[in-house]
């Protein structure tokens, strides 16, 4: 994070803006919004920055700007268009720890200014860091339009009534559910209908006449898909923000884990092959406990839950526990290294069908159907079969696949650190040794590979690199 994201309380503190052209009105207008005392020092304004001067909204030090004009200030905002006068004035105002902003050269400053979405009293700030104030703009358009003004009035009949909820209930955990069961339920709907005196007259109710609401525990086993945070479905997304607990393991990228609510908490029970943080007895009896405290807990898993994801095998004991649960499908490795990889899995000249197997048997052996997998016309896909590739590419020949074969290895596929190695079943075991390719990675077998030249469409700017698992 290159910026440190705060808001200022700037009621009734002297500010200063040097510059008078459009974007120094800009600035200034943000400024008296948030109800600071501005002045401005430039020789010419423009025409709106003459009618708030005019008004009175504004002073106006009509002359260059002077060292001394910093003294005092909470706040400057640098927008002349001499390049000399700004960098002075940010260094004054460095010297002095006053926070400074230059316009169009955030290296010089303290802060920049985000685009900010108001639904006073609500505000969603959005920065690229400097990087694209256009890009920033952009985004907040597209945020304007799932933000209603509505839920300004909703953040202020919510602001009404804290103090009697902080009375009503003892913890933060039950003021928590309850605002959550008011924000998200028929009260707010009635205020988005604008129907604010229901709405406001239902909250009385809530809170006088109601019981403690029963904050009944509850686990979602959640896919979290093969990396990228973009692929996961809209449900999963919800689940993860409203989550109070979240139980991951090490196929889960840490930018999906980032999406989570930040106060919940994280547990990882990761597994690698002869290396398990948890048994899998010991994860299932953990989900079962966390929901009778009364957590809401995402189970979440790389891929898809049921797709060697031992997801059956959790749901099973939850529901001998009586423990509510949803499943959120999630893009099974498979289906998401392949696309990425640009390699179709099944092709009507090539692959008609399409198995996914798993190279890790319960046992930890690799003892599978190969009659059954060295079939023409198919596309095999091995989950967890790094470990097994001399034994996978002997079999598979053995059975009645050529040895030239094309085999592609994806590692942290649809990520940015995506690697894909192309290979033939005769020289894999040398290929896997010399890449030293690392876990997440899918093997996918078939004539379908050939086409990874044709269709190779994804470009990750960091290939090679790891993620760490916890």
């Amino acid at each position: 994070m290159k910026f440190f994201p705060v808001f200022l309380d700037l009621r009734d503190r002297d500010c200063l803006v040097v510059g008078g052209g459009a974007v120094a009105a800009r600035k200034a207008a943000m400024l008296l919004e948030a109800g600071a005392h501005v002045t401005l020092v430039t020789p010419t304004l423009a025409p709106s920055l003459e009618r708030r001067v005019a008004a009175g909204e504004l002073r106006h030090e009509a002359r260059v700007f002077a060292d001394a004009d910093v003294e005092g200030k909470a706040l400057v905002i640098a927008g002349t268009d001499d390049d000399g006068v700004n960098r002075r004035i940010a260094e004054l105002a460095r010297a002095r720890n006053i926070p400074v902003n230059v316009v169009d050269q955030p290296e010089l400053g303290s802060f920049i200014v985000p685009s900010v979405i108001n639904r006073e009293p609500i505000q969603v700030a959005v920065s690229t860091g400097g990087a694209s104030p256009v890009l920033a703009r952009l985004l907040r358009a597209r945020l304007e339009t799932y933000i209603p003004s509505a839920y300004g009035r909703l953040a202020r009949m919510v602001d009404g009534f804290r103090s009697r909820v902080q009375e009503r209930f003892a913890t933060t955990e039950e003021r928590r559910h309850f605002w959550e069961h008011i924000l998200e339920g028929p009260i707010a709907e009635l205020l988005f209908a604008g129907r604010d005196g229901d709405a406001e007259q239902a909250l009385e109710k809530a809170i006088a006449g109601a019981e403690l609401p029963q904050f009944q525990g509850e686990v979602y086993l959640v896919g979290a898909g093969p990396g990228d945070p973009d692929l996961l479905t809209f449900r999963a997304l919800r689940l993860l923000q409203q989550a109070d607990v979240i139980v991951y393991d090490r196929l889960v990228a840490p930018p999906i884990l980032d999406l989570a609510r930040r106060d919940a908490e994280r547990i990882y029970v990761g597994k690698e092959r002869d290396k398990h943080t948890l048994t899998q007895e010991g994860i299932n009896q953990l989900l079962v406990r966390l929901a009778k405290e009364g957590k809401r807990v995402v189970r979440l898993k790389g891929g898809d839950p049921f797709i060697f994801g031992r997801g059956g095998e959790e749901i099973e004991e939850l529901m001998e526990e009586g423990i509510p649960f949803q499943v959120v499908p999630g893009i099974t490795a498979a289906s998401g290294c392949s696309s990425y990889a640009g390699i179709p899995l099944t092709h009507r000249d090539y692959a008609q069908s399409c198995v996914f197997v798993t190279g890790n048997l319960k046992d930890g052996s690799v003892n599978l159907n190969w009659k059954a997998l060295a079939h023409p016309n198919q596309t095999v896909v091995f989950y967890m079969g790094l470990h097994g590739v001399p034994i996978l590419s002997k079999e598979l020949v053995a059975h009645g696949l050529s040895a030239d074969t094309p085999v592609a290895l994806v590692q942290q596929g649809t990520t940015q650190h995506q690697r894909v190695i192309i290979s033939t079943l005769k020289s894999l075991p040398d290929d896997v040794q010399k890449s030293e390719l690392k876990p997440p990675t899918l093997i996918i077998v078939g004539e379908v590979v050939r086409l990874h030249d044709k269709l190779d469409w994804f470009r990750p700017t960091d290939s090679g690199a790891a993620w760490s698992e916890k």
